[in-house]
């Protein structure tokens, strides 16, 4: 996961609606169906499914009343404290 894509991509469900997202991680998972992707294509799609995912996630704890900072430092952390285990 990368905090800049994380972070525009928050700022983009900001503007716009988290729908855009929910809807482009539904694509992006019917594509990884497709039989003919290469193992670095489904690694890339698969950074970005969890880059959008982690987007989702600030933006909920951001509407809960967590500064975005905040909440994307937050997330960071839970993340690497998973990878870390």
């Amino acid at each position: 996961m990368k905090l800049p894509v994380i972070k525009h991509l928050t700022s983009f469900i900001e503007e716009n609606d988290q729908d855009y997202i929910l809807e482009t991680i539904e694509t992006l998972e019917a594509l990884t169906e497709v039989p003919s992707l290469k193992d670095e294509e489904l690694d890339v799609i698969g950074e970005l499914i969890s880059n959008m995912y982690g987007a989702l996630e600030v933006d909920k704890m951001v509407k809960e009343g967590t500064p975005k900072k905040e909440a994307l430092n937050t997330f960071m952390k839970r993340v690497l404290g998973s990878i870390d285990n």
